[in-house]
């Protein structure tokens, strides 16, 4: 055979080879990740900047990244948030999800609120995209086990556990609950009555509550408290609602305990005044204003280096944690970056985030289980 003949054929069969390399590349490229960014996508509650919480939340989560990435981000790659706001809907919440989906993030991130959060994971199982760190307690992000989803916060059972511990401690007996009447407050109102069952408690008054509950409703509930008495009364979210709920129980005269988990603490006892004296707040994170945790200490100056004047709240401090979660696990996944690296990463063990240890494994996504008992002093400030 003529030696150009057989040189052209392999010229061609060496273009084929590379072609088809090439396509292959292309096809398995990981969506959301390039040579200068990693794309991350972000459904969260802001309500136009009305949701006090999850603007807190937003500070913390910006001031953690815009650190990483004035250091040379991950990898040389700069961590980038795409953010859209649900407006605490859950409708909304999976339309986000699934926009932000088709536009080509790496993974989903950072949802606050329980329904919300739920809607995100339902469109995180569906496309088979992690959802790291929702910021919420709901026990559907667990149970049944979520292989898409990894929490980093505690879930509210081991709030009301600790709440529930404390309430025993003082010789507390009976609990009265107030719960979102769905499937997700059920879920709840099951967990609190185990705890009770294992801790010798009763739960005496379960209250379901919807969102467009009235003040003739909440003045019912009051009636309702005062006729079953409870020694200690608590919710799982709400704060708006729980703080109306607290001021027309107390103005009524009603001796019962009012606790509340973290969620909205901070609205809560502003909005109670002198009212919140002596209540207790279940927090899955530390205290933002001591420095008894590496975390915090981390935080508290990453937060003056922003402004020297800067408030500190556990809102930012939750989003501050969350990030550096995120971003620990990118730098775990390596610098051959796909959705298939950073699972592996997340369930290989644990990352210490400062004092406060997430941990999953391929069977578990259980992230922190750290709860903190936090109290209101007569300066308004909260005590741990």
């Amino acid at each position: 055979m003529d030696d150009r003949l057989i040189f052209a054929r392999a010229a061609r069969t060496a273009m084929l080879a590379f072609t088809l390399s090439a396509a292959s590349h292309a096809g398995a490229a990981t969506p959301g990740v390039s040579d200068s960014q990693i794309l991350i996508g972000q459904n969260i509650t802001l309500q136009g900047g009305n949701n006090a919480y999850g603007t807190a939340v937003q500070q913390g989560i910006k001031i953690y990244l815009d650190a990483v990435n004035a250091a040379g981000g991950v990898f040389g790659r700069k961590v980038v948030l795409q953010t859209l706001d649900d407006d605490n809907k859950g409708a909304q919440a999976e339309a986000n999800a699934r926009k932000l989906v088709d536009q080509g993030v790496f993974v989903l991130f950072g949802s606050i609120e329980g329904g919300p959060s739920t809607a995100v994971m339902k469109v995180a199982r569906e496309a088979n995209v992690p959802f790291v760190g929702p910021m919420a307690g709901a026990p559907t992000l667990r149970r049944p086990y979520q292989p898409m989803v990894f929490p980093v916060r505690a879930e509210h059972r081991e709030e009301f556990r600790a709440l529930m511990t404390w309430g025993r401690s003082l010789n507390q007996k009976t609990v009265g609950f107030l719960h979102s009447d769905d499937a997700n407050g059920q879920e709840h109102l099951n967990n609190v009555r185990l705890i009770a069952k294992e801790l010798g408690m009763e739960v005496v008054l379960p209250v379901p509550f919807k969102s467009d509950i009235s003040d003739a409703q909440l003045d019912e509930v009051v009636r309702r408290i005062t006729q079953a008495q409870p020694d200690l009364f608590f919710n799982h979210g709400a704060a708006g609602l729980y703080s109306k709920l607290v001021l027309k129980a107390k103005a009524a005269g009603v001796k019962t305990s009012f606790s509340a988990v973290n969620s909205g603490s901070s609205q809560i006892a502003s909005n109670l005044g002198p009212l919140a004296l002596g209540m207790v707040f279940a927090q899955v994170v530390p205290s933002p204003w001591e420095r008894k945790h590496e975390i915090t200490r981390e935080y508290q100056d990453a937060m003056r280096r922003t402004r020297a004047d800067a408030e500190f709240s556990y809102g930012s401090l939750e989003g501050y944690l969350t990030a550096k979660a995120l971003v620990m696990a990118l730098r775990a996944a390596g610098r051959d970056l796909t959705r298939a690296s950073l699972v592996r990463a997340l369930e290989a063990g644990s990352f210490d985030l400062g004092g406060i240890k997430v941990t999953y494994n391929p069977s578990e996504h259980q992230g922190s289980r750290f709860v903190d008992l936090s109290m209101v002093g007569r300066d308004g400030r909260f005590i741990h």
